[in-house]
């Protein structure tokens, strides 16, 4: 019996999935944020087939620090080896299912299972039960009774993967030439970045992908729904995205990052001076680490959502991770990244600015959680949730002569990128294992070195 999680049996299809999303024609159904049966589907065949983001590298430092998360729904803990590495163990004791960990985070040197006692180390491995003397009459094998773990486990400048799936494309595979974007976040200073504070936790009753998709490439909401608030924080004139003399939005396999090239944009908003001056003062080190380019996307007007749940916002520096918890219910877990060589000051300000902006009190994450719950709500109407939904912005804005990796498209107010996230989740759906998703990239999968 192997410690390694079985694969889940994803042979069946839900029929008629392209009803409810045309990406040609430029539309989606309101159906696909509430209905029940799309979302076990999509428990079985994206969260627990993708490659999720379950932790940084700087939450699990020693030998026996740990983390728990959820992988769709399915609780894990993320814990620090004696070796080195991580690994991700579901966070149920084989004997009956029950909880091992009931915390957060913390540091320990094994798990004990409440109901019977049954303990393991920090390898997952079961090393007692409570009168263990029973078990020897009945042929017990410890070795095969130890916490099960997850196909693989992987990480990227810091930032943790894993995946149910044994047949999954490798983790560099599935981020593809998003590394290169990525990167003008999580290393553009030498030492890379760190999550400082806790986890800011909060719930919303509206669909996983509502959230994900507003952050794959959904600026268009910003000039609108955050007018007031921005306002308020820059003290005056807030700048129209349509008026940056250059912007794009690119994607890879439903992945997104919409950006201008302003340096500072996001930033901005978090009301601190200092910060900016932070990003002016770096930009020249981060110009001869990343290039030109790269050094104006570090604080611009910008968002990403790293398929299918993981979303960040460059500047403002909040990383989070949209759980689903129903087809209409979310919980939301935001952190603050940082780099580790900003001085302390810098770090406790853009903590400070998080909370005042992106926290469940947050001038900006109060609007969009408002929107999110009602566009879901809406959904749960027989005749208005199969009304279509528009996203058809940018429709040949496809950018063919550029050098820029990954596919690029002119212009962040488009919904290039709202299209290629639910493309993916659309060939997820249907496919009944990896070999049969499709590629639908056109742009260069090449990542400058």
């Amino acid at each position: 019996m192997s410690n390694l999680i079985k694969t889940i049996d994803t042979t069946d299809c839900l029929e008629g999935i392209e009803s409810v999303c045309d990406i040609e024609g430029g539309r989606i159904s309101g159906e696909i944020f509430y209905d029940q049966k799309i979302y076990e589907q999509e428990l079985e065949k994206v969260f627990a087939r993708c490659w999720l983001f379950v932790g940084h590298e700087s939450q699990i430092k020693k030998t026996g620090d740990y983390i728990t998360t959820t992988m769709g729904e399915d609780e894990v803990i993320v814990i620090r080896q004696k070796s080195g590495g991580v690994k991700v163990l579901l966070n149920a004791c084989p004997h009956r299912g029950n909880k091992v960990c009931f915390s957060e985070s913390g540091s320990t040197r094994g798990f004990i299972c409440n109901y019977h006692g049954w303990s393991f180390n920090v390898e997952g491995n079961l090393i007692g039960q409570h009168e263990s003397g029973i078990y020897e009459d009945s042929n017990f094998d410890k070795s095969k009774w130890g916490l099960k773990e997850v196909a693989k486990v992987d990480s990227y400048k810091g930032l943790i993967f894993a995946t149910f799936d044994p047949d999954s494309p490798t983790l560099e595979e599935y981020l593809g030439p998003m590394t290169w974007y990525l990167d003008s976040l999580f290393d553009n200073q030498e030492g890379g970045t760190e999550f400082v504070g806790g986890c800011i936790r909060s719930t919303y009753e509206c669909n996983w992908k509502i959230a994900a998709e507003n952050f794959v490439g959904d600026i268009l909401h910003a000039g609108w729904t955050h007018d007031s608030a921005a306002r308020a924080m820059l003290g005056g004139s807030v700048a129209k995205v349509s008026d940056f003399d250059e912007s794009y939005s690119v994607n890879w396999n439903g992945h997104g990052y919409e950006f201008a090239l302003d340096t500072v944009g996001n930033v901005a908003v978090l009301g601190d001076s200092q910060l900016n001056k932070y990003l002016h003062t770096i930009k020249p080190s981060v110009a001869e680490r990343l290039g030109e380019f790269r050094s104006n996307m570090i604080g611009s007007v910008s968002s990403c959502t790293i398929f299918p749940n993981f979303s960040f916002l460059a500047g403002q520096n909040t990383v989070r991770i949209w759980q689903p918890r129903g087809p209409n219910k979310i919980e939301l877990f935001t952190w603050v990244v940082v780099n580790k060589s900003a001085p302390q000051d810098i770090k406790d300000r853009w903590r400070k600015g998080a909370m005042m902006t992106f926290s469940p009190t947050g001038v900006f994450e109060m609007d969009d959680g408002e929107n999110w719950e009602y566009c879901t709500k809406t959904a749960k109407g027989k005749v208005t949730a199969k009304q279509d939904l528009f996203i058809g912005l940018g429709m040949d804005t496809y950018l063919e002569d550029t050098d820029l990796p990954a596919n690029v498209y002119k212009g962040q107010l488009n919904e290039a990128n709202s299209r290629a996230f639910y493309q993916r989740w659309q060939d997820l759906l249907q496919a009944k294992s990896w070999a049969e998703v499709p590629n639908r990239n056109k742009g260069k999968a090449e990542v400058e070195k």
